[in-house]
Formats: structure tokens, C-alpha cells, sequence
């Protein structure tokens, strides 16, 4: 008895979408914003017409963000701590204002990554022949 298989669709490449996707630029084309606004998808790409409406981040750039930025201020925290035994709130200033910072850079790139890897493993509704 055979099984029934699904047609082949051709393989996207992975690290170019993820990257793409990094720099908050269309998976697809690599010119297009991804994001309108700090964390706003586009309808569609401005450059290739790639539609992004099937995107799903939804919380997955925030655990991402949360998980990468308590690893590394808790690591800095550390190693300030027992080097230089700093004051409490100078400590705390520190890295409250490093985990700020640190958060606000990687949310938007996280999305941007999400989408690229939605786009190249076609999940969702990117797997349209319509899109390269």
C-alpha cells in the first residue's frame, strides 16, 4: 500500500531568511521592511509584494527576548558583583537600565527572525506558490 505524500515544494534556504529577518528586511527579498512601526508587520513587502498577513509571532520574540536577556544580566551581574561589590541601587540601576536596553534592541529583530524562519519552513500561509 502506498502512502500518500503531499507534492514537493522547493526548499527555501534557511540562514538567508533568518537573517534577513534579523535586520527586520522582507525574508523573501531582503529590501522591504518587515515592521512599520516598533513591533507593526506590514501588510505585504514594499519591494517584492510578499504577503505577510499569515505571519504568527505572537510570543515567541518576548520568551526570546526574556530568556537571551536574563542570561546574559545575570551573568554581568555576577561577575560585576563579586569583582567590585558595588552598591545595591548603583547594581541595580546598572543592569534595570542594561535589561531595558538590551530588551528594546532584540524584541524587534526576534520578530523579524520568527517570520523569516515561518517564511522559509512555509508555515502558516506562506507556503503560496505565488511567493518565491
Amino acid at each position: 500500500m502506498a502512502a500518500h505524500t503531499l507534492p514537493q515544494q522547493d526548499e527555501r534556504a534557511l540562514w538567508p531568511a533568518l537573517r534577513r529577518g534579523w535586520k527586520r528586511k522582507c525574508p523573501n527579498c531582503g529590501e522591504g521592511p518587515v515592521l512599520h512601526s516598533y513591533l507593526k508587520m506590514n501588510d505585504a513587502c514594499s519591494h517584492c509584494e510578499q504577503d505577510f498577513t499569515a505571519a504568527r509571532a505572537d510570543d515567541g520574540p518576548a520568551y526570546l527576548t526574556i530568556l537571551i536577556v536574563g542570561h546574559i544580566a545575570v551573568a554581568f551581574m555576577h561577575i560585576v558583583f563579586v569583582h567590585f561589590r558595588p552598591e545595591p541601587m548603583v547594581l541595580f540601576s546598572m543592569f534595570a537600565t542594561l535589561a531595558v536596553v538590551l530588551s528594546l534592541y532584540l524584541l524587534p529583530r526576534f520578530k523579524g527572525a520568527i517570520v523569516g524562519y515561518q517564511w522559509a519552513k512555509r508555515m502558516f500561509g506562506f507556503d503560496h506558490e505565488g511567493s518565491k
